[in-house]
């Protein structure tokens, strides 16, 4: 069987959003996934078309002022080309998001990418983890230390450079890289048993 296509389409203000994104990457790969690292403000035509040839696509941006990057509304409304023909119908989604603040609104963002997917026709994946750090016996370097089901969400803070990214943050973005490829890999290997 051949390995599923992940694509992970971000934008990146200072660097933070490009660790995470890279994390994201590495899960993927990791887990057997062929990948493309696609910064969506400098995307080119050959881009768009491996993102319409992936079998996933993870969305990812900063959280400013309560939503994604304007880098990334560019990107999301020149994808309406794709909504016109279908092109991402049925591929799966996820997203990942950073910012200074603990919470920082960043849920907002990671719907905003939800909504985004929905408009597309694109089928959502979510963390599938429990939160951690909530508990006397939980800690800053659990997995998703920061308690967000509906994808990665990483906090660094304003001060620091992208070199601050938390571990925790990087193995729960990693994380969400392993599960969008063993979903994409059930999926195709389902669209293939039915075609055949």
């Amino acid at each position: 069987m051949s390995s599923p296509v992940v694509a992970i389409a971000y934008h990146s203000g200072f660097g933070h959003t490009t660790v995470v994104a890279e994390a994201v990457r590495a899960g993927a790969e990791g887990a057997g996934a062929s990948t493309h690292l696609i910064k969506v403000d400098e995307i080119t035509e050959a881009e768009w078309e491996l993102l319409d040839a992936a079998d996933a696509i993870v969305f990812g941006s900063p959280t400013y002022m309560g939503t994604a990057s304007g880098a990334f509304h560019v990107f999301a409304e020149a994808s309406s080309k794709r909504w016109f023909s279908r092109a991402w119908q049925d591929k799966l989604a996820a997203g990942f998001t950073n910012s200074a603040s603990k919470s920082g609104d960043k849920l907002h963002t990671l719907q905003y990418f939800q909504t985004l997917a929905a408009q597309q026709g694109m089928h959502w994946v979510s963390l599938g983890l429990l939160p951690g750090w909530n508990s006397t016996e939980g800690s800053e370097n659990d997995l998703n230390r920061l308690g967000f089901f509906s994808g990665a969400a990483a906090q660094t803070n304003s001060d620091e450079g992208p070199e601050a990214v938390h571990k925790a943050d990087i193995a729960t973005a990693e994380h969400l890289g392993r599960r969008v490829t063993e979903t994409a890999r059930i999926v195709v290997a389902g669209r293939a048993a039915v075609a055949a």
